[in-house]
């Protein structure tokens, strides 16, 4: 048996199962994105989930919550609304348990997450783009009214969401780390802010959690502005120290100089909130600033993103959805 040492590192652990490989992912240190000698900032990389998000825990949470309490049948149908990873990761895990899911998602999506969809059994409801997710969510809240047979985990209200964060993302981290300045993640359904937020502010209370908000308006799937009108209700908005604005081009922007400068291949949305990370660690003089890469970037290869140069972007920021 080969020790292990700094060049040979263990592997991840053995399974018996895709599905309990989820977690554990890397902790990086990002060296040339600090702005200062006293401040360190660590990427989360959750893209190092099986199906390449973050998703993963939630997805796997929600399912294996449904089953303890007995409010899922087997072989009955899971409906739930999504931007794409949220269906991706509950396509995954509910093939592997033999549930059939149907999701609802808006029609501006990239290629490849339909295609991930297809590939993993799922059926896909669309939603107007022009709505982005909030029009998800209404439309699949509106078809679980209508049929009874449906069971929507919801995961915008679903207590396991936050649970598979405080759990698990949390627990990893200050596992690592013995003190976390400040922890950045994008507003979407609230369950990775409230959960990794609310168990490190236990640890220390000094923490400061931020949030990655896109501009009112703007289409960002996964992502949201309260100011449009919808707050998931698992969202815990005492837990925020600070809501920072993004704009689509920003995240862009830094979705590109995470690939150039760190080797880190991220979806658009981990750009945003590693612009906002940036900035938070501009303003301290020493500690570690966490923030969440949410997923893998080859999921949004077909929007050019990573080939085009901005200026050629424009048309793929103002109507994409990539967050």
């Amino acid at each position: 048996m080969i020790e292990p040492g700094l060049e040979n590192r263990p592997c991840g652990g053995k399974y018996g199962d895709i599905v309990q490989a989820i977690g554990h992912t890397p902790l990086v240190e990002l060296k040339r994105l600090s702005p200062k000698p006293g401040v360190r900032i660590y990427a989360k990389l959750e893209s190092h989930n099986p199906t390449g998000s973050v998703k993963d825990r939630v997805a796997r949470a929600l399912i294996e919550d449904a089953e303890e309490r007995g409010a899922i049948a087997p072989g009955q149908t899971i409906l739930e609304p999504t931007s794409g990873n949220t269906g991706i990761s509950l396509a995954m895990i509910c093939s592997r348990k033999g549930y059939p899911l149907k999701v609802v998602m808006p029609d501006n999506v990239t290629v490849e997450r339909t295609q991930l969809l297809h590939m993993y059994g799922a059926e896909i409801v669309y939603s107007p783009g022009d709505q982005g997710s909030n029009g998800a969510v209404a439309m699949a809240l509106e078809m679980a009214e209508g049929d009874a047979s449906y069971y929507m985990p919801y995961q915008y209200g679903n207590q396991a969401n936050p649970r598979a964060h405080y759990e698990g993302t949390a627990v990893e981290i200050l596992e690592e780390l013995d003190e976390v300045t400040a922890f950045v993640a994008g507003l979407g359904t609230g369950g990775t802010l409230t959960g990794t937020g609310r168990r490190l502010k236990e640890e220390n209370p000094s923490t400061l959690v931020v949030a990655a908000e896109p501009l009112q308006g703007e289409l960002v799937q996964g992502l949201r502005s309260l100011d449009d009108g919808f707050i998931p209700p698992i969202l815990d908005l005492d837990l925020l120290d600070r809501k920072i604005f993004v704009s689509n081009r920003d995240s862009v922007v830094w979705t590109k100089k995470l690939l150039a400068e760190e080797g880190v291949f991220a979806g658009v949305s981990s750009g945003a909130i590693a612009k906002i990370a940036h900035r938070v660690a501009s303003e301290i003089d020493e500690g570690n600033v966490v923030f969440v890469v949410c997923d893998d970037g080859w999921k949004y290869l077909s929007s050019g993103v990573y080939t085009k140069p901005l200026e050629e972007l424009e048309e793929v920021i103002e109507t994409a959805s990539f967050w």
